[in-house]
């Protein structure tokens, strides 16, 4: 199947578009081809001014044409060398390997070999998926975190395969859906939802978390899912392949009836496709059909947040939710799911209530809260950095400091220096200016006090510390902009 890129432009300042090129047009020539088949010829055999179109282009415009199209013949895309070759180089180069041991930069050593070989075990059926190593990370709250280490010829696959679903379900995907989707991230969805309760009638938030979504989801329903819009047998197999490979741990493997280890790269795809179907476009039509009021929806991955106007559509809504959610072997995190007053009202109501200062929701990193503004007294929302995130982090930078006590400083400063810049890269928006300056004080205090136990001399001096700081650690910024301003430049 064959299609071009979309094109497709915002209708709200609070949705982001899908940026693509403008539509080419291209004249073939041939005989004509059988009912229900399009061309897959993507070059002119002579030069030409006008731009050819890529195989997964076509595909892209074939699924935005037609909405219900099933796409028969995809998996010669997937087991393409110059796909699979794109895939390999898309990898990280210093991931830890899975099960097999096989490394980015031993496989690399025969690359056009190993991947020669692929293809063909993908084209003839061969190709056998390994199952997944699990490790455990810790989480900001203390709890551990599942992953799943996936064998190197098992991300280039599946990274191949992801590049070739995404050209279909990105016309499918709506607005609202920002989690694990190409030039979309974090800061869209934080953009979005800061645009949409300071320009819309948000009265009440539902801040809401799936319970351990990734290791919930019901592989039948997946399955299902996927073929209304996917109808090559071989690579629905192959999607049921690293669903069946299972988990190795301890030497022990473990088959999975649900679940899709978080680390693999066709998880967060089919991740998405299983809440599009069970969440997303449910959300759409109750809005549309039974809220009385305005209502705003912002999604990454499992994290929603949503505002309503209303409070007995918010109430309304979070009861037939728990009940859509049982429907698709999904539970609402009893602890993370909260109806809360929220928006330009909700400090006087309170007030008058005699409740308190409004509630706060975190998402995506930042607590959101209600405040105004100073110099005319309107309503935003003040964004700062969660302190369980901002602590996890320090506590990760002491710990790395005492591994590396007697690395040489300018190594380390190198290092930490690379550690602010990122935080405040993430975490540099609009009044959040005081929770970056703290993070780079206190990542210079460790480091003081980690040069401290270097040596049995003494401490140094404050004044060779303070050019340590300047010289190694960036100065804390803003480096984002208010999210109105760049939704406007956007649209």
């Amino acid at each position: 199947m064959n299609g071009q890129g979309r094109s497709d432009r915002p209708v709200v300042p609070t949705k982001f578009p899908n940026n693509a090129g403008q539509p080419v047009a291209e004249g073939m020539e041939g005989r004509g081809l059988a009912k229900g088949n399009l061309r897959e010829q993507n070059a002119r055999r002579t030069p030409s001014r006008v731009s050819a179109l890529s195989a997964l282009e076509r595909v892209r415009e074939a699924a935005k044409k037609d909405r219900t199209m099933r796409f028969t013949a995809l998996l010669h895309h997937v087991y393409n060398p110059e796909t699979l070759r794109d895939a390999y180089f898309s990898l990280k180069k210093e991931a830890a390997p899975g099960v097999d041991g096989e490394t980015w930069r031993h496989y690399g050593e025969a690359l056009e070999e190993h991947l020669q070989d692929l293809s063909g075990r993908l084209k003839r059926g061969a190709y056998r998926a390994k199952p997944v190593r699990r490790v455990y990370i810790t989480k900001a709250d203390g709890r551990l975190r599942p992953l799943g280490v996936t064998a190197l010829e098992d991300k280039v696959v599946q990274r191949a395969t992801v590049e070739v679903l995404n050209a279909i379900y990105e016309t499918d995907f709506l607005g609202f859906s920002y989690g694990f989707r190409p030039e979309r991230g974090q800061h869209h969805a934080l953009d979005a939802l800061y645009a949409g309760l300071l320009t819309r009638p948000v009265n009440w938030v539902l801040d809401m978390d799936i319970r351990g979504f990734f290791d919930s989801i019901d592989h039948g329903w997946l399955v299902k899912f996927v073929e209304h819009r996917i109808a090559d047998r071989r690579l629905l197999r192959l999607i049921q392949k690293w669903l069946n490979a299972g988990v190795l741990e301890d030497g022990k493997r473990t088959r999975m009836e649900e679940g899709t280890p978080q680390g693999g790269s066709a998880s967060p795809l089919l991740a998405n496709i299983y809440l599009h179907y069970a969440f997303d476009l449910w959300v759409q039509s109750w809005r549309s059909k039974h809220a009385r009021g305005k209502v705003i929806v912002v999604r990454y991955a499992d994290d929603v947040v949503m505002g309503f106007q209303m409070k007995s559509d918010a109430e309304r809504f979070r009861t037939e939710l728990v009940a859509r959610m049982r429907k698709f072997a999904l539970e609402l995190h009893p602890e993370k799911t909260r109806l809360l007053e929220f928006g330009p009202y909700a400090a006087e109501r309170r007030r008058r209530a005699g409740k308190g200062k409004p509630e706060t929701f975190n998402f995506l990193g930042f607590t959101h809260i209600c405040a105004t503004k100073r110099s005319n007294g309107r309503f935003t929302v003040l964004r700062q950095t969660m302190r369980q995130r901002l602590q996890a982090k320090l506590n990760a930078v002491k710990t790395e400091l005492r591994r590396r006590l007697h690395v040489p400083i300018p190594t380390v400063g190198q290092w930490l220096g690379a550690v602010v810049r990122g935080h405040i890269g993430y975490y540099g928006v609009p009044m959040n200016s005081p929770a970056l300056h703290r993070f780079r004080f206190c990542v210079g205090r460790l480091w003081y006090r980690a040069l401290c136990r270097r040596s049995h001399k003494g401490r140094p001096r404050w004044e060779r510390m303070r050019r340590l700081l300047a010289r190694w650690l960036p100065l804390a910024r803003v480096c984002h902009p208010y999210p109105l301003r760049r939704l406007g430049v956007i649209t």
